[in-house]
């Protein structure tokens, strides 16, 4: 029996990881197509990445490692509720992947036609799959999202309103920074959050179906 309990744990905490990883990988993935029609408008924490890539060097990637770091201290500082290891991979992960997959140079450049848009809309569905994927994961938030779930506990606020906060200030400095901001990045939270909801619960449910312990074999009499 403890043999049994040990293995299924283990298969357990292997699902969980597998699903966890895949989902960073989607993520980074996703906003590397993003960023090629960036034109047309980026997430907010986006816009912010690449204006800070283009005013001060580096690459998109490493200002995502060292903003989400960054994220990290703050929360500690202020709450260590939502910090653990999977809110320092996140931070330290998706990153190098999107650079990687910007180096790659495999993902098709910007048109500048109808083109552009389904770019946009693929790059919105991986995104959103790639997040429902780690959060149905269960190892912990990421940094952006344990930021301002800690901003809405200490302010009160409910997480919707905190995530507008935070974001229209992190879109504030993107825009002064001369970050890609367009009509898209207003409609980002619309368009995504339902892919993300959605994704989120497929994957939940899916993870739950894997994670069932194996019936035990009928001991031969």
């Amino acid at each position: 029996m403890a043999l049994s309990f040990k293995s299924d744990t283990r298969r357990n905490w292997a699902i969980r990881y597998t699903f966890f990883f895949l989902g960073l990988i989607c993520f980074g993935l996703g906003i590397a197509f993003s960023v090629k029609v960036k034109y047309l408008g980026l997430h907010p924490w986006d816009v912010l990445n690449v204006a800070l890539a283009d005013k001060f060097g580096w690459s998109i990637g490493i200002w995502s490692v060292l903003v989400g770091l960054a994220l990290i201290v703050i929360s500690l500082f202020i709450s260590r509720k939502y910090i653990n290891i999977g809110t320092f991979l996140n931070a330290l992960l998706i990153g190098p992947i999107l650079d990687f997959f910007l180096w790659l140079d495999i993902l098709p450049e910007a048109s500048h036609t109808w083109a552009d848009y389904l770019i946009l809309a693929v790059a919105i569905l991986i995104i959103g799959v790639g997040g429902g994927l780690y959060v149905a994961a269960g190892i912990g938030a990421g940094p952006r999202d344990g930021f301002m779930l800690t901003v809405s506990d200490r302010t009160g606020f409910s997480v919707s309103k905190a995530r507008i906060l935070v974001e229209c200030v992190i879109l504030g400095i993107g825009y002064l920074l001369g970050g890609p901001i367009f009509i898209v990045t207003f409609l980002y939270t619309f368009i995504l959050s339902p892919v993300f909801q959605l994704s989120l619960t497929v994957f939940a449910k899916l993870r739950d179906a894997l994670s069932q312990p194996k019936p035990e074999k009928a001991e031969a009499h």
